[in-house]
This record gives C-alpha cells, sequence and structure tokens, in this order.
C-alpha cells in the first residue's frame, strides 16, 4: 500500500465485522484509519465495544456517515436488498467501493451499479472470496494458457447444512423485504455463490471476465419455512456452449458438515476439488497422467481488502469487477424465472433433528443421495427417478435485461 487510506464499514453487525477485525488486528491505525462504521442496530453488534473503544464514530445509515465524513473506500457488507442504493450512493460520494456477493439481487440492479461507477470516475469490485486468491487466480492464468484444452462441461455440488438460526434473520430466505424490494436470499445467492460464481468466473475469456451464461433451466425446492429455495439443481450453457451444473441444499440430513466437490472437464485433462469434512484436495488430471496439485484457496476479508486497495492505488484492474460478478446474478434471476413458484418438499420426508449444541436443523431423507447421484451422472432431479421432483422451464438469457420478465413486459405495453 503506497499510502495510508480511510474507509467506512458498512454493515458491521453482519459479515462486516470480520473487515473490522481484520484491519484492528493486522494493521496499523496510520494505515488504515476506519472513519466510521454503519450499523442500522448497533447494540446487536458483538464488536461494538471495541469500537467505541477506539472512538470510532457509529451511525445508523450511510447518508448520516457522507453528511458529516469521507472516506477513500466503502466496504459494502449488508444485507443484498441495499447493495444497489448503498453502493451507488458511496460512489457518488467520492468513495470506491469494495461490495460483498452477491453484486445485487436483480440484474437491472447491476447494471445501476455499473451507470453508477462510469458516472463516478471511481472503482467498484465485488467481493467474491475465491476470485481474489492466488489459488485461483492461478488456476484461471493455466486454464487461458491452455493447459487443459478447450471447456467441455463444468459440475460443482455444495451440500452445506444450516440450522433454524440460520433462517431467523429477517431477510434470510425472503424474496423481497418488508419494504417490497427484492431480496431473492436462497442458497445460490448467498452461502455458496462462491462456487456458482467461480465457474463462469475460470472460464472467462480474459483475465478479468466471466463467460456469459445464455440459457438455464432450473429445480427450485425448499424445506424450511421459507419463501426461497433451500434446494436447487440448474443446468446452464454459457456463451461458449460450456455446460454448467449447479447442485447445492441447506436441507440435508448428513452429520457430516460441508460437503463441497467440483468437476471442471476440459478437452485437455479434468480439475478436481473435494471438501469433506475439512479433508480438502485440489488437483488437476492431464490427460497424459500428468497431476498437477494445487494449492488450497484461502484469503481472508482483510487479505481481500488490501488487495483491492492495492490495485486501485497502483491503477490495475480490480480481481473481480462488477461486469465479473454480473454472471452469477444473471444465472440467479434466470433460475427464478425458471422455477417462479418454489416446489415443496413431501412432508413425509421432511423432518428435524437437532443440529450443533444449539440449534436444530429441517432435513429431507435421502435428499444427500438423490443430490449425489445427480451431480455424479450430470442430470437434474426430473430426469431421475425421484418422486418429488418437478422440472423446470428453460429460460433464454440472450438480452436479459429486467427481473421479473413478466413485470418488465407490462411495463413495455403500457
Amino acid at each position: 500500500m503506497e499510502h495510508s487510506v480511510s474507509v467506512v464499514i458498512v454493515g458491521i453487525g453482519g459479515f462486516g465485522h470480520t473487515y473490522f477485525n481484520g484491519i484492528i488486528n493486522n494493521c496499523d491505525r496510520d494505515r488504515i484509519k476506519i472513519a466510521g462504521v454503519v450499523e442500522p442496530y448497533p447494540e446487536n453488534c458483538a464488536c461494538m465495544d471495541e469500537v467505541r473503544k477506539r472512538e470510532i464514530p457509529v451511525f445508523r445509515s450511510l447518508k448520516d456517515f457522507y453528511s458529516s465524513c469521507s472516506a477513500d473506500y466503502a466496504i459494502i457488507a449488508s444485507p443484498i436488498q441495499f447493495h444497489c442504493e448503498q453502493v451507488c450512493y458511496a460512489l457518488e460520494m467520492g468513495s470506491h467501493v469494495l461490495c460483498e456477493k452477491p453484486i445485487s439481487a436483480t440484474v437491472q440492479d447491476a447494471k445501476k451499479m455499473m451507470e453508477a461507477r462510469d458516472k463516478s470516475g471511481k472503482i467498484l469490485a465485488i467481493g467474491y472470496q475465491w476470485s481474489f486468491s492466488d489459488e485461483i487466480q492461478q488456476l484461471k492464468q493455466d486454464i487461458q494458457s491452455g493447459v487443459f484444452g478447450r471447456a467441455k462441461r463444468l459440475k460443482t455440488i455444495a451440500l452445506w447444512p444450516r440450522g433454524l438460526k440460520y433462517y431467523s434473520r429477517n431477510w434470510a430466505g425472503k424474496k423481497k423485504d418488508a419494504s417490497g424490494r427484492w431480496v431473492l436470499d436462497s442458497i445460490a445467492n448467498n452461502a455458496t455463490a462462491h462456487y456458482l460464481h467461480n465457474m463462469f468466473f475460470v472460464t472467462g475469456k480474459s483475465k478479468y471476465t466471466s463467460s456469459v451464461p445464455v440459457t438455464v433451466q432450473a429445480e427450485l425446492y425448499r424445506a424450511n419455512n421459507i419463501e426461497n429455495y433451500d434446494t436447487v439443481a440448474a443446468r446452464i450453457f454459457t456463451d461458449e456452449d460450456v455446460e454448467i451444473m449447479f447442485v447445492a441444499s441447506h436441507a440435508h440430513g448428513k452429520e457430516t458438515g460441508n460437503i463441497l466437490k467440483f468437476c471442471y472437464e476440459f478437452t485437455e485433462g479434468k480439475i478436481f476439488y473435494s471438501d469433506i469434512k475439512g479433508e480438502i484436495s485440489f488437483e488437476a488430471h492431464l490427460n497424459d497422467g500428468t497431476i498437477i496439485p494445487y494449492n488450497i484457496p484461502r484469503i481472508d476479508s482483510y487479505t481481500k481488502l488490501l488487495r483491492f486497495i492495492n490495485q486501485v492505488q497502483e491503477g490495475k484492474p480490480v480481481s473481480c469487477g462488477p461486469e465479473a460478478a454480473f454472471s452469477h446474478i444473471l444465472s440467479i434471476n434466470g433460475m427464478q424465472e425458471s422455477m417462479p413458484e418454489i416446489t415443496v418438499f413431501p412432508e413425509n420426508l421432511v423432518k428435524k433433528r437437532a443440529f450443533k449444541s444449539d440449534d436444530e436443523i429441517i432435513y429431507v431423507e435421502g435428499l444427500a443421495e438423490a443430490l449425489t447421484e445427480c451431480y455424479d451422472l450430470w442430470k437434474l432431479p426430473s430426469e431421475m427417478d425421484i418422486a418429488w421432483a418437478k422440472p423446470g422451464k428453460k429460460i433464454n438469457l440472450t438480452n436479459y435485461s429486467y427481473y421479473p420478465q413478466a413485470e418488465n413486459d407490462r411495463k413495455e405495453q403500457l
């Protein structure tokens, strides 16, 4: 970092606390000064004692902060429905912005954010952790240099159990909030968004771009008492005719913790990643028998922030800008269009049990096994002999510009 900078952190009661802790634990306050924190409910923040101890100003809104303060950088770590408004305002007020994933709830909001960036002349980055990591950047460089040949198809499965406490937040699992703003919170748009985004990111045509989805067919299910889905299986095709398969659930009953696997197939080899019970492997197998080991992608919020600041100060493109992040939200909106009404799992299969030390989890009997078989066979549940499965519509995303499309069509007819 060439010189000291000031930052404002929005959402310190949520994921923003990771940036706060990273700065205070790793950085001389003369290098990164926290000009203020924004949190509408500061009384609920675990780190508020430390904030007050350091005499950092606390504001209930971003507008309150900018009315009396300024910052070189704004970190937006608020719930999804606030990303667009807060990012656009921070850019307008002269701050470079690092916004947590996903970029927004809708494609039209993402476009507004890009327009605000262009108008402000400031830099906007979207905080997909893996995209900022050396390990994924190295993998992408190898892909682009032709080590694996041409991309054929990629698949990911993420079985991440989440208990009732996870869904106790007032926006969790919501399609819209109480004010009517789109949230579209789901397993694919929140907890496992990194891994859907990563398939687009590593197959992008350049270091700083992602491949673009052109069609999507999705099956969306729920076991929890939420508006949106906790389980998804989707097949996507990109502008390069690469198949992308994404399978994920918060509602499986295996007591194995998070399970994450992917397989990226190319004409000259395959890339494998597996994280089961903390046992992680990441390597590529070429058709000629060569095995290429990769280091595990590990990057925390503080390191990501430092890299963003350094990229801005050095005039370099950011690791993950809004254009690179756009493919993810385009696919998310397409999934919702594919199955507008979420399919509810049969009541006789939905169970409840104790989860961790002080929680409970809603899960579906046999779901982990069914989804794993779908992943292994590159099939959607409706393409298997599964009684509860329902197919979604195939959605064309070419020229898709507004979610939901039917609402935009009605507006154009008026």
